[in-house]
């Protein structure tokens, strides 16, 4: 697995994300973006991390960065996950995971790392995190220090 350093240049990327669009680096040239790359839909701590950001949408609002979620399940099961749970931030769906492994986030087996990277509006990384077990996620107390520094 490659090592994506901060002060880099992030690979770009094209995938599907939910509400009918399609998502790239490109998007977000004037913001920058937080990648929240994660390893599945209704799974336990996935569930947990969307949900708090959820629940901190206004300080995330607040960061003035966007902020997407990156994992290899569908669309369709991104929508359904959005859905039963009343998430705020958009899905993308990487199934070959290229991208995830283009940024370092590819662990043993093909499995998603729970990572996050800060990508400033020059496209290079600013901060990453990425987790070898994935039980714990970054949560909003986290990303304001990174964001700051932006």
């Amino acid at each position: 697995m490659a090592k994506l350093a901060v002060g880099k240049q992030a690979p770009t990327f094209e995938l599907h994300g939910t509400g009918g669009r399609t998502y790239s680096l490109s998007d977000f040239e004037k913001t920058g973006v937080i990648l929240a790359f994660y390893p599945g839909d209704f799974t336990p701590v996935c569930t947990k991390q969307f949900c708090s950001y959820r629940d901190e949408g206004d300080r995330i609002e607040a960061l003035g960065v966007p902020m997407v979620g990156i994992s290899p399940q569908s669309v369709d099961s991104h929508e359904r996950f959005i859905t039963e749970n009343g998430l705020k931030v958009p899905l993308l769906s990487d199934p070959e995971r290229r991208v995830a492994r283009a940024y370092g986030a590819l662990g043993p087996g093909g499995m998603v790392r729970r990572s996050i990277f800060l990508i400033d509006p020059d496209g290079k990384v600013r901060y990453r995190h990425v987790a070898l077990f994935g039980l714990h996620y970054q949560d909003v107390d986290d990303l304001e220090p990174a964001v700051a520094e932006l």
